[in-house]
């Protein structure tokens, strides 16, 4: 006897996915367990130093009386200066640079960080503690 199709039976024309999906979801785990573990490490450059830490607000520059230039409050030399007036330079917005002398610091030290500051580019800069040499040509003059 013949098989005989119901009048409003079609066969499917769809194609089955799941095997497909299943093969798919094995290569993909194989291939995450294949990868190697990142094992290379990345140099990063850290700030100058302890202590020599750059304020968002204001940075404060200071020469004592043996010439020896302090920012924040922590020594420095002039090429750590330097670099640390260029990463002010790249904040924004820029912290003020407060530039405060001794009143016996030796003007060539005074002079050669200012001629770093001047060379760094900072905008926002100002001489802080002057008020204390106001009468200074009065005393003298005297």
């Amino acid at each position: 006897m013949a098989a005989t199709l119901a009048p409003n039976s079609t066969p499917l024309g769809e194609l089955n996915t799941t095997p497909l999906i299943d093969v798919l979801l094995v290569l993909l785990i194989l291939f995450v367990i294949t990868i190697p573990a990142a094992t290379h490490s990345l140099e990063v450059p850290l700030p100058a130093g302890e202590g020599k830490t750059i304020r968002n607000d204001s940075n404060t520059i200071a020469i004592d009386a043996r010439g020896t230039a302090t920012w924040n409050g922590a020594g420095v030399s002039q090429t750590e200066l330097a670099s640390l007036l260029a990463a002010t330079t790249r904040l924004r917005p820029e912290p003020e640079l407060r530039f405060e002398p001794a009143g016996q610091a030796p003007y060539d030290a005074a002079a050669r960080t200012l001629q770093t500051i001047h060379a760094s580019g900072v905008s926002g800069f100002g001489f802080v503690g002057n008020e204390r040499y106001a009468d200074f040509a009065k005393r003298t003059a005297n």
